[in-house]
């Protein structure tokens, strides 16, 4: 019998031989149709199969060489980096006019460790001084090696990624750029720029910095910021920037920046539309004019529509923390957009230091159809209001029918309405469920404001004229289907029948909740903390943890699944006995009004402090799914506590059982209480974490 298996599964392979010879040789032959004829592409290589050969050292002469042949033969019009491979530079890598930089997914280009190169010396330039057009980078990834050059301070100009001065026509797409001491993309005195379709990690400055330059876009960009903004723009005109994705973890400045300094440029064509601004570091945009006098006329209408600006101003130091904060512009209009617990207010008139002061007076800014909800307090940036008019001599707001509900510090500072409305309970829970409110609610447009999760890009919305054309996009969609088929013969013709598993992290919480017995009746969401245990002088404390399990069915193959909880408090002193954690599945409950009595408004839990069940199917049991102590003679050391909760995932996964979180507790709650940061913490890589690894 096993012998005939043998050969039954010999024969399906020989099958799937035939098939794939015949799918490489169809797919093969209409890629070649599509292709771009193989005599416009010099080709640069590590292996010695490129028309160029590099050796891992000093890598920028052997693609420079290309590019120049590239400009000097016009046949030609593409340097391809073949990959995978990093190409080490000790030098700029210099491009011509009407020429494209490419490289495979697999290639990446690296600044050398201990570089020592001088101020204002990017990676990727110009080759002529005087200017080049039609420029286009894309397709790999660029490593700013900053830990190994460590001797240069971030944000002063050293190692920018990509500058160019002078320059028409300038494209910068599907690039991977990180870990810089400067800026991604920097362009000065140039035009007709589109920066799109990039990712970009913690630069030592903007991703997009454009100096006195006209007709900017960028879109579909997913930025996290490190040392100051995501895109940025100083006396630059035409701009749009839309559907993009920014946030911070802790550090940088804001996530859009408009600035303008000076009677010289005019600043009137600017709009900033369907993007996401979550958790930056300060303000979601920061809108800035001042220095000498100019024209209000030279400093107007910029248009701010259908953005989301989630938790915007996480920094609590920060006074333009926020979702907008804006000074020296004339007839902003902003609206349509939703501002979800902001820091210090969702919108405010301010001056950031003595600097920026603008000059005159008589500013006006219309706000109207926007959703504000849940706005936070700030220690620096202000109680959590929805408009806040800190220049009221100067500035002043319009305000028409926006919808205001619970915002910490009141609904306005300095400004007022008529026409806004405040949320009756009813609304504000739908609000904050983020229901469908239907067509002919007032402000659906607001509703559905932005891309709809924090790392979602909606690329169908790129503008006419800009994406693929259907020659390109039948390319690449075939280029990638070739690769996927590749890799797929390739697992089939391997002898193991291993499984390969991948490793992913869900840093985001639907909801973590404290259970505070001393508080029965408050639902406790937003605090910077879980605790667990019992003060020797007070109540009990659980907690309630809801991670997104949405992405994972019943086919994947859960294979370990970790909790991880970073210990903060108590900081300097022990505790009288051990904290043993145990982790529960706890009965549904309902992150907006789950308290110490009550699992949902109006249903209590049957046990006080909450209703779960254990690891052998028990109401109420003892056996918890994982445990972990915390000696009560330890302090915290900086560091995750892991729980190993793989059987619970596995059910969960399995839809064995309805997701319903966890419940955390202390075996013995007297005298061993301990506090862990929760999702709502500044600094993301402390906040609660799932890992899962799975087939």
């Amino acid at each position: 019998m096993g012998g005939k298996r043998q050969i039954y599964k010999w024969g399906d392979r020989k099958k799937i031989l035939l098939l794939s010879i015949i799918f490489f040789s169809l797919i093969a032959g209409i890629t070649l149709t599509l292709s771009t004829p193989s005599d416009t592409v010099v080709y640069v290589a590590s292996n010695g199969s490129g028309d160029f050969n590099c050796d891992g050292t000093d890598d920028q002469v052997e693609i420079n060489k290309a590019l120049a042949y590239v400009a000097e033969n016009p046949q030609f019009t593409t340097v391809r980096l073949q990959g995978p491979n990093t190409y080490v530079i000790s030098n700029s890598v210099y491009i011509g006019s009407d020429t494209v930089l490419e490289g495979d997914p697999t290639v990446v280009i690296k600044l050398e460790d201990k570089a020592g190169w001088p101020l204002e010396k990017p990676l990727i330039t110009q080759m002529d001084s005087a200017g080049n057009n039609n420029i286009v980078i894309r397709g790999f990834e660029i490593d700013g090696n900053h830990d190994n050059n460590n001797e240069k301070s971030r944000g002063k100009g050293y190692y920018n990624l990509i500058n160019f001065l002078n320059c028409e026509n300038i494209k910068v797409h599907d690039i991977y750029m990180h870990d810089s001491h400067g800026d991604g993309l920097k362009v000065i005195k140039c035009s007709g720029i589109q920066f799109y379709n990039n990712r970009v990690y913690k630069l030592g400055h903007d991703a997009l910095y454009a100096i006195y330059s006209s007709n900017v876009e960028a879109w579909n960009n997913k930025i996290t910021c490190r040392t100051n903004s995501g895109l940025r723009v100083y006396n630059t005109n035409h701009v749009k920037f839309h559907n993009n994705i920014i946030d911070s973890e802790g550090e940088g400045g804001a996530g859009i920046e408009i600035q303008k300094i000076g009677p010289s440029t005019v600043m009137n064509d600017i709009e900033i539309c369907n993007n996401l601004l979550y958790e930056t570091n300060a303000a979601g945009v920061w809108i800035t004019g001042y220095g000498s006098g100019y024209s209000k006329d030279s400093a107007r209408d910029i248009y701010i529509h259908h953005n989301k600006f989630y938790k915007s101003g996480i920094n609590p130091g920060a006074d333009w923390a926020g979702g907008i904060v804006l000074n020296g512009f004339q007839n902003t209009l902003i609206e349509n957009n939703k501002f979800e617990g902001c820091y210090g207010a969702a919108i405010a008139h301010k001056q950031v230091t003595e600097e920026f002061l603008a000059p005159g007076t008589g500013y006006t800014t219309l706000v109207r159809n926007n959703i504000i909800m849940n706005t936070r307090f700030s220690p620096a940036a202000g109680e959590g209001y929805a408009i806040y008019n800190k220049l009221e001599n100067t500035h002043s707001f319009n305000l028409e029918n926006n919808c205001l509900s619970n915002n910490a510090g009141g609904n306005y500072l300095g400004a007022s309405s008529t026409s806004d409305i405040e949320a009756d309970p009813e609304l504000a829970a739908k609000l904050n469920k983020n229901e469908s409110l239907g067509e002919d609610f007032p402000w659906i447009e607001a509703m559905s404001a932005g891309p709809q999760t924090p790392y979602e890009i909606d690329e169908s919305r790129i503008p006419e004229g800009q994406g693929e054309d259907f020659k390109s996009s039948l390319q690449r969609i075939f280029s990638e289907f070739l690769r996927s088929l590749k890799r797929f013969f390739l697992s089939l013709s391997m002898q193991s029948d291993e499984i390969e598993n991948f490793k992913i992290a869900l840093p985001f919480i639907i909801s973590d909740n404290r259970l505070r017995q001393e508080a029965p009746n408050m639902t406790l969401s937003e605090n910077e903390y879980i605790d667990i245990g019992k003060k020797s002088d007070g109540g009990i404390y659980r907690g309630v943890i809801l991670f997104d399990l949405n992405s994972f069915n019943q086919t994947d193959r859960i294979e370990k699944a970790t909790l991880s909880l970073f210990w903060y408090y108590p900081e300097n002193q022990t505790r009288t006995k051990d904290t043993v954690l145990e982790v529960y599945r706890p009965v549904k409950w309902c992150e907006e009004h789950v308290t110490w009595q009550q699992r949902e408004t109006n249903i209590p839990w049957k046990n006080s402090g909450g209703d779960w069940y254990d690891r052998n199917e028990v109401f109420q049991g003892s056996t918890p799914y994982a445990t972990v102590t915390i000696s009560g003679d330890e302090i915290p050391d900086n560091r995750y506590y892991e729980l190993d909760i793989t059987e619970l995932i596995q059910e969960y996964a399995s839809e064995k059982h309805e997701n319903t979180g966890f419940l955390i507790k202390a075996r013995e709650e007297d005298g061993n209480y301990i506090a862990f940061y929760s999702s709502n913490w500044q600094d993301k890589s402390q906040r609660p974490k799932l890992t899962i690894e799975y087939a």
